[in-house]
Parts: C-alpha cells; sequence; structure tokens
C-alpha cells in the first residue's frame, strides 16, 4: 500500500490520512441521483483503489441511499475491516419502513437506534467516527452528544463528530464528551466556517476539521460551463450557487483558478484540494471514478508556495459571494 502523509484529527488521538474518501455520489438519496448515475462495481472499485494508495478513511451516513450507501461500503470493505477508518453520520431521521421522515431527531434513543443500524448495514461491530449530520432543535446538544458518548464508553464508537454546527453548540457539546471533528462544507468557494469564527473555535478547543465539497460540489474542477451540463434530477440544480447570474459570475472565478492550475501541471480539482490541505485541514473530496480518486490522491503531493496561496486567495478573497450552498431548507440547518 503507498503511503499518503498522515495528520491526527483533533486530539483524542484519531490519526488519519491527509485525504479522505467522500461516499455520498456513490448512491441515490431518496431515489434521486447525486451529481448523475452511479454505478456500484466502479464505486466499489473506487473505494477499493482508493486503499492501495493509502486513501482508507471513508465518509459515508445513514441518510445516503438511505441506507444504500452504507450497504456498499459494507461490500467495498468486507473481510479488510481493519484497514480501513469509516466515519458516519446520524440525525436525518429513517423510519423502521427505510424511509426518510426529513425530521431533525438528535433524542438519545433514536442515537442509539440509529447507531445499531449503520453498526448492521456497514457489517461492523464499531464506528471509527460517528457525526451527528445535523443539529436537532428540538433536542438539547448536550442531551444527543450525551448519549453518543454512551457509545464510545460500550466501544462501539471510537470518536464522535457534529456536522454544521456553530461556535456556542460545539462548545456545548465538548463541554459533555470531547468532540474530535467538525465537518462542513469548504473550499475556496464557501469559507463561512472562517466568517463565523467557528474555525477560531475549533482551533481553540483543539478539535480537528474535515472539509467537505472542496471542489465546490464540481464547480471548481472546471468541467461545469452551463447549469445546463448538469442531469434534470441533479442536486446541484436546486442550489443557488448554480443558477442564473450567480453561475456565471462564478464561472468567471472558475476560470482564473483554471489558469492557475494549468501554469502548474495539475487539474484546477487538485489545485482546490492542495488548497485545503495547505490549510491544515482534511479534505474528503467525494467521486465513485477510479480515475478521480487517483487524481484526488496525487493532489496530496502538490506544494503550494507563499506566493501561490496569495495570489489564489486573492482570485476569490475571504468575504466574496458566490451564493448560498443550499435552498432556503437546507441553509436553516446548519450552524445551529
Amino acid at each position: 500500500m503507498n503511503e499518503i502523509q498522515k495528520t491526527e484529527l483533533g486530539r483524542e488521538g484519531l490519526v488519519v490520512p491527509v485525504i479522505g474518501l467522500g461516499c455520498m455520489g456513490m448512491t441515490t438519496i431518496a431515489g434521486a441521483d447525486i451529481y448523475g448515475k452511479a454505478d456500484e462495481t466502479e464505486a466499489i472499485a473506487t473505494i477499493h483503489r482508493s486503499l492501495e494508495l493509502g486513501g482508507n478513511f471513508l465518509d459515508t451516513a445513514d441518510l445516503y441511499g438511505p441506507l444504500l450507501n452504507e450497504r456498499l461500503v459494507a461490500k467495498a470493505i468486507k473481510g479488510n475491516r481493519n484497514r480501513y477508518l469509516i466515519a458516519t453520520k446520524f440525525g436525518f431521521e429513517i423510519d423502521d419502513n427505510e424511509q426518510l421522515t426529513w425530521r431533525i431527531n438528535g433524542e438519545p434513543g433514536y442515537v442509539k437506534k440509529a447507531l445499531e443500524r449503520s453498526l448492521n448495514n456497514l457489517g461492523t461491530d464499531y464506528i471509527d467516527l460517528y457525526y451527528l449530520h445535523r443539529v436537532d432543535p428540538n433536542t438539547p446538544i448536550e442531551e444527543t452528544v450525551g448519549a453518543m458518548a454512551d457509545l464510545v464508553k460500550e466501544g462501539k464508537v471510537r470518536y464522535i463528530g457534529l456536522s454544521e454546527v456553530g461556535s456556542e453548540t460545539i462548545r456545548r457539546a465538548h463541554g459533555v464528551h470531547p468532540i474530535t471533528a467538525v465537518q462542513t462544507e469548504y473550499s475556496f468557494f464557501e469559507r463561512s466556517v472562517e466568517e463565523t469564527g467557528i474555525l477560531d473555535t475549533i482551533q481553540e478547543l483543539g478539535i480537528g476539521f474535515v472539509a467537505y465539497s472542496p471542489v465546490g460540489r464540481g464547480f471548481l474542477s472546471g468541467a461545469i460551463q452551463s447549469p445546463d451540463d448538469f442531469p434534470a434530477d441533479d442536486f446541484r440544480r436546486t442550489i443557488p450557487r448554480f443558477q442564473g447570474d450567480q453561475f456565471h459570475k462564478n464561472i468567471e472565478l472558475v476560470d482564473e483558478i483554471k489558469k492557475m492550475a494549468t501554469d502548474k501541471g495539475i487539474t484546477p480539482a487538485q489545485l482546490a484540494i492542495a488548497w485545503v490541505i495547505s490549510k491544515g485541514f482534511v479534505p474528503i473530496p467525494g467521486t465513485k471514478h477510479v480515475a478521480f480518486v487517483e487524481q484526488n490522491i496525487a493532489a496530496t503531493r502538490v506544494q503550494l508556495t507563499p506566493d501561490e496561496l496569495a495570489k489564489l486567495e486573492a482570485i476569490v478573497p475571504l468575504g466574496t459571494s458566490t451564493g448560498d450552498r443550499y435552498d432556503a431548507t437546507g441553509m436553516a440547518m446548519v450552524n445551529l
């Protein structure tokens, strides 16, 4: 197995590669394709190729499918569980008929129910990193994290994390049980965790930061030139960042990033990933294709000089408006 540089995620002892693999796009969500059609055989081959290259940190969630994604991961890791680090998430309520209710449920009883279901789906008896996917506004975070802490004591979860949370919630949660990682969307196009002080909070507390969508949901790959490039049911059609005048303003920024990548002899996606790694964060770019996981892992070897970093940040300075990253319903669930 090839070696990827490793890093400690937080201060609790979890050591991971400097890049992970986001698995969301490998299955549908509620019957809709995410980022185009997925092929199970190719998806499993992607997970296996990632492992061959040293990329053993997989990120999934019970929401994805629902449940189908965890089951796909189970097929991919079967017989090799101990070589992988598995992160999964709960919080979007799934009923006993395996249907999403679209309610956020952080009640202690549901935490334990969701965990048992994920263990079964993944074919394992422990989760390396268990995240609360979104905060339940009707359940105190102390109660949710207390139930997650119980799972750690039982040996069913090694470390716990939170996704899309605000600073106050992070502090309250961390006071109940050490939080190992916070996961939030982060890229050239999405830096609200810096603007709102969330990054300052987690760095103060010694919590690791995991960046999902580091390639801007494909925007920063440079391959998207028109909203019509998306299939009719593609999730991105619902996102303001990919709509109307904002789309075309963002394409102008992407074109500048593409020029920098070309000058450096790498792809725009690799430049975007290398930038996140240069910040000391762990990106988890999602892909379901072997060729792309190879390119993403190669980005871990890209070195950016201080001048290059300054030039990049001048293209998309902190505070640049690139449009909301979710529709109004989705935005109401973040940074609680």
